[in-house]
């Protein structure tokens, strides 16, 4: 297992959409077992390959309490979202230390497969669901902060340019 990069916003790499997994082999397990140790290492509660600029539409999540429980995410796919929504404070480990309230669907149902490629659907709601759209969005090429307003985007983008800067100077 290896920590990989993660892309930090606004890196035009997290706008490109993951192509589907055609086949779960040795490679993607791999890609699984990587992405889980750096989501874990970070800490976050969940990261899509797109993160690490893998391009395929893989997920790992988990938002137990003792970051114990991982959920695998092939090929996820949306079949169905609550009209009710909520708002949740979200972060995001291509956006350090920086949060803010997003409205999305309370209760979603996703069909994906698992790492050894079965597959299996999900009910979803709470942090599960939220983590679950957030990650699906990367997938899509959609940061969260892409929900926020035009001014709180410039704002964030300035001080992850300036971050990068900073960090760039330090090596």
């Amino acid at each position: 297992m290896a920590l990989l990069p993660v892309l930090c916003y606004p890196d035009p790499r997290l706008h490109k959409v993951a192509k589907p997994v055609a086949q779960v082999d040795a490679r993607i397990k791999k890609i699984v077992a990587d992405m889980a140790e750096t989501m874990y290492d970070a800490p976050g509660v969940g990261l899509a390959a797109t993160q690490v600029d893998i391009h395929e539409r893989i997920l790992v999540i988990d938002v137990s309490e003792n970051q114990d429980a991982l959920m695998v995410f092939i090929n996820p796919e949306l079949v169905w979202a609550s009209t009710e929504k909520k708002s949740w404070r979200e972060g995001c480990l291509s956006v350090p230390e920086y949060y803010d309230e997003v409205d999305r669907p309370d209760v979603i149902h996703v069909k994906a497969l698992d790492q050894n490629g079965k597959e299996f659907e999900i009910e979803a709601d709470g942090l599960l669901s939220v983590c679950l759209q957030h990650e699906m969005d990367h997938l899509r090429g959609k940061v969260f902060v892409e929900y926020l307003s035009i001014l709180k985007r410039n704002r964030i983008s300035l001080k992850m340019k300036k971050r990068a800067k900073e960090l760039a100077s330090q090596r």
